[in-house]
This record gives C-alpha cells, structure tokens and sequence, in this order.
C-alpha cells in the first residue's frame, strides 16, 4: 500500500474540493500522480476499485469522490474499473478522531466484494486520503475472502510527520 503525496495544501483544498463538488477534470489530475506511481512501483492490476461510501454518506452527496478518481486512474493505467466489485455492507463512523485500533474495529467486516467480479484478479484499491492502512486492510480481506490474487492499494495522499518519507508505505495495511 502506497500513498502518493503529502496531505498538504494545495493538494488539501483540491481533495476537499472534489469531496463536496463533483468534477471529472480534477479528478483526472489527481489520478496522474497516483497511476504514475503505480506504474513505478511495477504494480500491474487488471482491476481497480474504489472504497466505497457508505450508503447515507453516498446519498448525502450523491457521488463518490474516490470513485471518480479511481475510474481516472483505470483509464491512465488502461486497465479496467468496476464499481460494484467492492460494496460496503454496513455503516461505519468517520474515522477522523479514532485512534488506530478504533480505526480497525470501526471497520472491520464492513466491506464484501463480488466474487465473480474479483476472483482470480489482481486488484487496485484506491481512496483519497490515508492515515493507519484500516480501511485498506478491511477492503484488502474482502477481497482476499473472494478469490482476489494480490490487492494493491493506493491513496492520493496521507498525512505525514516530519520523521516519514511522502511515499513511505504505510505500516499496518496488509490483509
């Protein structure tokens, strides 16, 4: 699991911005530095998925943020994207506030992927924004569950300390 760039500005205001605003161009520009590193680090999955929202988050803002940035990101990587692979089964909390052992049982078993959509694939998660690799996991182990072959995940962005590198992987973010 990799996370592109610092969550710093500008890259904070442009991932709020398309959280609140639907917009295709943004998007696409900040897929291009997630697929390049993808591209870098030899990844070579045959599908990409996005975390999904949960369903009162989804209807709120009738889009997914992450979504549009994974179907960009699938495009740049010419492979394909599938928005019903992975589906979030329950609702979850927020994750802001919860420390990372919150943050693993908040979403724990809260994520279930579509067998004959997964099985056998090498899949790419995505999602816009980082921190302990919870949601990844949880993502990572529905998908194992249903026959994925490896699962990479990928983030726009990650909170850093001044001790961490940008592109360090994130501990604690495998199945």
């Amino acid at each position: 699991m990799r996370a592109f760039a610092a969550y710093r500005p500008p890259l904070v205001g442009a991932l709020l911005q398309l959280k609140y605003r639907p917009n295709r161009r943004l998007a696409r520009i900040l897929a291009e530095g997630p697929a390049a590193l993808s591209l870098a680090e030899g990844w070579s999955p045959d599908l990409v998925v996005a975390v999904p929202l949960g369903f009162r988050r989804q209807q709120s803002r009738g889009y997914n943020q992450v979504a549009l940035v994974a179907e960009q990101l699938a495009e740049l990587l010419t492979t394909n994207y599938d928005p019903l692979a992975l589906t979030r089964i329950r609702e979850t909390r927020t994750q802001v506030g919860l420390n990372p052992t919150q943050r693993r049982r908040n979403v724990a078993d809260a994520f279930a992927a579509v067998l004959p959509r997964v099985a056998g694939r090498r899949v790419l998660v995505v999602d816009d924004l980082t921190t302990t690799g919870a949601t990844f996991a949880a993502c990572a182990s529905a998908l194992y569950r249903a026959g994925a072959e490896e699962v990479f995940g990928l983030s726009v962005a990650r909170p850093v300390s001044k001790a961490v590198a940008p592109n360090a992987p994130v501990e604690g973010s495998g199945p």
